[in-house]
């Protein structure tokens, strides 16, 4: 127990004396400006708010985990920081083509602009999901009720389980495609299902590296980290132009910004998806084993 406060006053010491990082006051700054244009200027402005607005909350997140841990992910490779936007852009473009068939949200303002434009400036903003979410999760992580958090279900690599979310995760997928005003909810099911088996397969990270030991912190930190990312995302879009809209066939009560209640719970399974998403992209660029992003101890 000594050693234990000795160790947590040792490092309240460090990060009294940790300065802030630059970067950190640049994200704050574009954050603070862009914010108050997109919610103050009248006519189309979000298309090109979007991404500063998000590289700004991107690099203020970041910072405040240099200055509380004293790494984070900027700081361990501005090369890998830069992938998780290169990764991100595509990564959500998945989720916009299974929408073509659920039809769960919708822009309004697309109409405004030519199919080019279009493309540009959805793929500009698609390239802050993943590394906003990493640093969401990231920072919650870093606090110690997430590190004092008990074991939990265990959830192994054996061929048993393995097999049974892969075939899961496809069930999951073709009722989806079959059935999208009942089994909507899948999309942010079945890829991570199926993904996650691929990467254990595949020798790539997965976190059922952690779960097979009852270890959820991970998991959780997500979880958490993602919610915290999407607090900001609706209310950042609800007085955008152009926004996003939702249509569910079932749950689409009682909305908190522009999302029904239900549909953050959405939000969870996710951000599992992403990180599936991209340890099974940077698992094929070769590195397989690199913990760059960092949920647990």
């Amino acid at each position: 127990m000594q050693t234990t406060e000795r160790t947590s006053h040792t490092l309240n010491m460090e990060k009294r004396q940790r300065k802030f990082p630059l970067h950190g006051w640049i994200g704050l700054t574009l954050t603070g400006l862009f914010w108050l244009l997109n919610w103050t200027l009248n006519g189309p402005r979000t298309q090109w708010a979007f991404f500063p607005l998000w590289l700004g909350y991107c690099l203020s997140i970041d910072a405040l985990i240099f200055w509380r841990t004293g790494t984070s992910l900027l700081a361990r490779s501005w090369k890998k920081y830069i992938g998780l936007f290169i990764v991100s852009a595509p990564a959500w473009w998945l989720f916009e083509l299974l929408n073509l068939r659920t039809q769960n949200w919708t822009y309004i303002g697309a109409e405004m602009f030519t199919p080019l434009q279009y493309a540009f400036w959805t793929t500009l903003s698609f390239t802050t999901v993943v590394p906003a979410v990493f640093g969401s999760a990231e920072l919650i992580a870093s606090f110690n009720f997430v590190k004092r958090i008990g074991r939990g279900p265990i959830i192994g690599t054996d061929k048993w389980t393995t097999i049974s979310f892969f075939l899961l995760g496809w069930i999951m997928l073709a009722v989806m495609l079959i059935w999208p005003a009942i089994f909507f909810p899948f999309i942010w099911l079945s890829l991570y299902f199926i993904l996650e088996p691929v990467n254990i397969w595949l020798g790539h990270r997965s976190l059922a590296e952690w779960t097979c030991k009852g270890d959820w912190r991970p998991v959780i930190a997500l979880w958490l980290g993602v919610l915290l990312t999407a607090f900001f995302w609706e209310m950042w879009n609800y007085l955008s132009y152009p926004k996003w809209i939702y249509h569910v066939a079932w749950g689409g009560w009682l909305k908190i910004f522009e999302m029904p209640l239900l549909g953050y719970g959405g939000y969870l399974p996710f951000a599992l998806e992403l990180y599936a998403i991209y340890h099974f992209f940077v698992g094929l660029l070769g590195d397989k084993n690199t913990e760059y992003v960092r949920l647990g101890e």
